[in-house]
């Protein structure tokens, strides 16, 4: 078969977990290419994602590539792609999660705070609401750029801590003392690469049924549909994080705030997962019916 062509965002992680997923393809005996491509994410790193307006900023410019047929599959941050997919693409493969976990990285002069005094700068209205139902008076700024950047920034502008996904500072092998937050909860599918093809392109998909990893894709699936049936985009404070247990059960925790992190509604679910039932759809039901509707129109009216 010809090389495969895999489509990447230009970061340093984005080009990371390209190679993780060359270096899978390598294993099978297969020859890899790798195309960086500038997102329209990375274009615009002043203006905070929410107020973009747009869904799949990360993943557009890499769809169009794929459908041009410029690259035969693309390679995600799971968390970046929209749960509602453009024709004819589809994800065809998700590697095994690794570190789903939020975590807190400080600068070097602000080690002896409190959490309630930090000034925190993040762009995630998920992050901001969470941090915010336990300590409402925080002071948050707005923060863009990859790992590096945000690292940068940290150091020289005036903010106390940021928050980063732990799968980027171990991917990198970014060497900096960062904290746990027990009260975190994960975005849906955080810590998971993907792979995108276009749904037509049998050979591909054939191909990738031996590198998908099926626990992690039953585990994401009851997350991104979690978002879905939330109507969350990328934008709402919604959170999602699903595992098999020991005795093969899956534990579902879910939490969808209000903007100021006053007002949550979560679930807490153990249960005996099967391929026929959306337990996704059904654990959002659940939540909406418990106050969740009026949240998330509350939510949308303040981001219009």
């Amino acid at each position: 078969m010809k090389s495969i062509k895999i489509g990447t965002r230009n970061s340093p992680l984005a080009l990371w977990q390209a190679r993780e997923v060359a270096r899978n393809l390598q294993n099978k005996n297969h020859k890899t290419d790798i195309t960086p491509i500038v997102s329209t994410g990375d274009k615009n790193l002043t203006e905070p994602l929410y107020a973009m307006g747009i869904t799949g900023i990360f993943t557009k410019d890499l769809d169009i590539a794929l459908l041009q047929k410029e690259v035969d599959i693309a390679v995600h941050s799971l968390k970046d792609i929209p749960t509602q997919l453009p024709e004819n693409i589809e994800i065809i493969a998700v590697l095994k999660r690794d570190y789903p976990q939020d975590v807190l990285v400080r600068k070097s002069t602000s080690k002896n705070k409190e959490f309630h005094e930090l000034k925190i700068a993040t762009s995630s209205l998920r992050r901001r609401a969470f941090w915010a139902k336990h300590y409402p008076e925080t002071e948050f700024c707005d923060i863009r750029g990859n790992v590096q950047t945000r690292l940068q920034k940290l150091e020289n502008q005036n903010f106390d801590a940021t928050l980063f996904s732990l799968a980027a500072i171990e991917r990198m092998s970014l060497s900096i003392d960062y904290e746990f937050l027990p009260m975190m909860i994960s975005a849906p599918a955080q810590g998971v690469v993907a792979v995108t093809a276009r749904a037509d392109d049998h050979e591909i998909k054939k191909l990738f049924t031996e590198v998908n990893h099926r626990e992690t894709q039953i585990c994401i699936e009851i997350e991104r549909n979690f978002l879905q049936t939330l109507e969350g985009g990328c934008t709402a404070p919604i959170g999602a994080f699903a595992e098999i247990n020991d005795k093969n059960e899956i534990r579902f925790i879910g939490r969808l705030c209000s903007l100021d992190g006053k007002n949550c509604i979560e679930t807490d679910e153990v249960f005996t997962w099967n391929e026929h039932e959306n337990f996704g759809e059904k654990l959002a039901q659940n939540i909406l019916q418990d106050g969740g509707k009026e949240l998330m129109q509350e939510i949308k009216l303040h981001l219009q």
